[in-house]
């Protein structure tokens, strides 16, 4: 049997009496945390008894169903005294007091903040009662008033990475022009997307082999915002360079990040912002605004460009040279796989978030 059978499987099967640690996304939308929980759990579970619970679970991570907490939460785990519930999110954190503190059930719990804002001070009781805490980048965990140890996400480096022939995939794939742009993730002002459409405006009419894709999802709150993008793509004439593809599963992301030769994030504000690493890693040169752990990610001048977040002609002054020397775009896209292959490889951050796990246990857990 495969190992992707085998995966498929422990997937159908597990049992939470079999389980240590138990990862939940109890969220209806897909998002940045989701695709960050699913890429950690394959990589987690060939260390230690690690399994997924709630919505948009792919069968390549080991999951089980809600309701086995309450039916089995109190049964002994595999190994010490305590499961450990590891919360990203305020509801999830919420759930987990409840396990722990109303239920008496034996967990630990743990949450990883990405946020890089003051928290309310429901979130801020909320995490005193965390039994440990993991920021994302130094920026979160300035804004934490308990302890905490920061771990930097990382990226799959062999689920994103480069083609052999990009242009090549480009012109099979039946897009226009040669020089791919991307920006993924949701469509809503908070990641300046109308900035970008509106850097392309002004510069595609002198680059006419630039391309630009758009993928995420559109709730129904930011559909008139996006019917508006929409609009000004059309009075410029773009509508066959700027293209909305919608919201991709999770499978189709990979390629269309290896698509592109340039990737752009201009953000207006953001907790981490994982996407920039994901274009690193598959070979693309990112202009980011400096929001989120970008600085930390994007080497100014090196793999990409760094401008302030929310300012339109520091967006296009950085987007025109990669569009004006293509070869140096390709340049800087190497060099940022290199940089992720050296400094971000998402098995240095499994390892840490497992050395959190077996501290707070008090157990050890790789097998």
């Amino acid at each position: 049997m495969s190992d992707n059978n085998t995966t498929r499987k422990q997937a159908a099967q597990l049992n939470l009496r079999d389980v240590m640690v138990l990862a939940p996304n109890l969220h209806w939308r897909y998002s940045g945390v989701t695709s960050t929980i699913f890429a950690l759990a394959p990589i987690l579970q060939r260390r230690l008894q690690i399994a997924c619970v709630g919505a948009h679970l792919p069968a390549d991570v080991a999951q089980i169903p809600f309701r086995q907490i309450f039916s089995q939460g109190w049964s002994r785990p595999p190994v010490g005294a305590f499961r450990l519930w590891h919360a990203r999110r305020n509801d999830e954190m919420i759930v987990g007091v409840v396990l722990k503190f109303l239920l008496r059930q034996k967990w630990k719990l743990v949450f990883t903040s990405a946020g890089q804002r003051r928290h309310t001070a429901f979130t801020r009781w909320l995490l005193r009662r965390m039994d440990a805490v993991i920021a994302t980048s130094e920026g979160a965990a300035g804004f934490l008033e308990v302890p905490s140890v920061t771990i930097h996400h990382g990226v799959d480096l062999e689920r994103f990475s480069p083609l052999p022939d990009r242009a090549a995939e480009w012109r099979s794939a039946g897009l226009t022009g040669s020089l791919g742009i991307g920006a993924f993730g949701r469509i809503r002002p908070q990641k300046g997307t109308d900035l970008l459409i509106d850097a392309a405006v002004k510069l595609f009419p002198a680059y006419p082999e630039a391309t630009l894709l758009l993928t995420g999802l559109t709730t129904p709150e930011n559909a008139p915002f996006v019917e508006e993008l929409k609009r000004r793509v059309d009075d410029a004439g773009l509508r066959d360079r700027i293209l909305f593809l919608g919201e991709q599963s999770r499978d189709k992301m990979p390629s269309l990040f290896a698509l592109v030769a340039l990737y752009v994030a201009p953000m207006r504000w953001e907790g981490f912002g994982l996407t920039p690493l994901e274009a690193m890693a598959s070979g693309a040169a990112v202009v980011a605004t400096r929001t989120g752990a970008a600085a930390q990610l994007v080497v100014d001048g090196e793999t990409g460009t760094l401008v302030p977040p929310d300012d339109l002609d520091a967006l296009v002054r950085a987007i025109e040279p990669f569009l004006a020397e293509p070869e140096k775009t390709l340049a800087m896209g190497r060099r940022g796989r290199e940089k992720a292959v050296a400094d971000h490889d998402i098995k240095q951050e499994a390892a840490r978030i497992a050395e959190v796990y077996e501290s707070v246990l008090g157990v050890l857990l790789s097998r």
